[in-house]
């Protein structure tokens, strides 16, 4: 009897074991029961249009990549875009306002990926002015927007996340909402459901067990779930069901020898302060094109991960009294793993991270994609991803992200084309957020 017990528990034991050790395959569908349209938490407080419009003779740049459409009609039936096309071939009613664009160029309004409002007060306000629609906030928590809300200023879609989930001790005591097991983590992914919630967070120090248990609540309540990494590595937490990937300092870990990576990890974990300096140093030392770095970006684009580079955070340039050359390099270096990214077929999004050191107040996100393009892609390849891309993200590519029939109207008009230079984008002529011009708009460069 004895020897019985010792075979079935020995039996146990290495089944678990094996059990552990297989891959986790991520979850991609919800529950079509369980999944509600994502919606802005401010979604009924943006006025509607009541109007029909007619936008005519602008340049067309519709946020999918297709080629732009000279002389342009896009038609407006109060919030949602009715018809597009060449002007000419586009009905016009009788009674449509007719708005002459002509020598402007229109894009769908701007996504933001990774906004934080850090107390500034009128910021989404301003991001409005300079066209961006649509913000999400990947974590603070959702009374933190009740301000702007009150203040009267017209704002953008507001997607926001609720605090972002950490374990103790937390590196952004404020924002963030501590999960210390599986049951905490369950309660807290369906409360912030339940409050409005539109994606999950997941900061870095949430540990492998209970990302995945995040994931699979998270998924299906139908929301998506991005997470800063830097010392759980990018790849296991993507097989545990992450759906994108904020900053691309994300992903050091599993670029590096590892040695490497677990001294940087035990130095994080005994000190968050660590990552700041820590950070270049590793990005300093990865080799773009080495096989490891091949392996990961395929992977990434075989898992269909979002990956939002936030590249203006972690910008750095040489100049007087910050010679600092392992910073330059590793800024260099996380530049044209992006790039590369990109090339690859890896989902690259913007998120603006709102205050950067290079760009002016306000205008952080028309930063952002200016470094994307000195990152190796193209204007074009920008734009969809500000827009088009964005919105896949955020799963509301139903009704935004492009300029198609039937989307709502959330456009911009700039007076300068962005497909030449990308920093047209900044000459902002006027913005319409669900089919209302925007008052006040800033028509002028910075």
């Amino acid at each position: 009897m004895k020897k019985i017990v010792i075979y079935l528990f020995t039996w146990t034991v290495l089944f678990s074991c094996h059990k552990n050790e297989e891959p986790v395959t991520r979850e991609k569908e919800t529950n079509p029961n369980t999944s509600p349209a994502l919606a802005a938490v401010n979604e009924k407080e943006i006025p509607a249009g009541k109007k029909i419009r007619a936008l005519v003779g602008a340049m067309l740049i519709d946020g999918k990549g297709g080629e732009p459409i000279s002389d342009a009609c896009v038609l407006i039936d109060g919030n949602t875009i009715s018809d597009v096309g060449k002007n000419g071939d586009i009905p016009i009613p009788p009674e449509a306002d007719i708005v002459d664009v002509k020598g402007l160029y229109l894009l769908p309004g701007l996504i933001d990926a990774h906004f934080h409002l850090d107390g500034s007060k009128e910021l989404p306000y301003h991001f409005l002015q300079h066209g961006v629609t649509s913000l999400r906030d990947p974590g603070a928590w959702i009374e933190a927007y009740a301000g702007e809300r009150a203040s009267g200023y017209a704002l953008p879609r507001l997607f926001l996340t609720g605090p972002h989930l950490d374990m103790p001790p937390p590196a952004y005591p404020l924002n963030a909402l501590l999960v210390r097991d599986v049951e905490e983590a369950r309660l807290q992914v369906n409360r912030m459901a339940d409050q409005g919630a539109s994606a999950i967070k997941i900061y870095f120090r949430v540990s492998l067990q209970l990302i995945r248990e995040i994931c699979a609540v998270a998924h299906q309540r139908g929301l998506p779930v991005t997470a800063h990494l830097e010392i759980v590595k990018a790849k296991d937490a993507i097989l545990a069901g992450v759906d994108g990937i904020e900053h691309v300092t994300s992903f050091g870990t599993d670029l590096i020898p590892e040695p490497e990576a677990e001294k940087y990890r035990q130095a994080v974990l005994a000190d968050n302060n660590a990552r700041r300096e820590g950070r270049y140093a590793v990005w300093n030392t990865i080799d773009v094109n080495a096989a490891e770095t091949d392996s990961l970006i395929n992977f990434l684009v075989d898992q269909q991960t979002f990956l939002c580079p936030t590249l203006g955070a972690f910008e750095y340039r040489m100049e007087k009294g910050k010679e600092d050359s392992v910073k330059v390099n590793g800024f260099k270096n996380m530049m044209s793993f992006v790039g590369k990214a990109q090339e690859a077929g890896v989902s690259v999004v913007v998120g603006s991270h709102s205050i950067v050191p290079y760009a002016p107040w306000g205008w952080s996100f028309h930063h952002e994609m200016e470094l994307l393009v000195e990152s190796g892609m193209s204007p074009a390849e920008v734009i969809v991803a500000a827009t088009m891309e964005n919105a896949r993200f955020f799963r509301i590519a139903d009704r935004l992200g492009s300029i198609e029939k039937g989307k709502q109207a959330d456009l911009i008009l700039l007076k300068a084309n962005p497909l030449n230079d990308m920093s047209a984008m900044r000459q902002i002529h006027s913005v319409m957020l669900n089919g209302v011009w925007v008052s006040d708009t800033i028509a002028m460069e910075p």
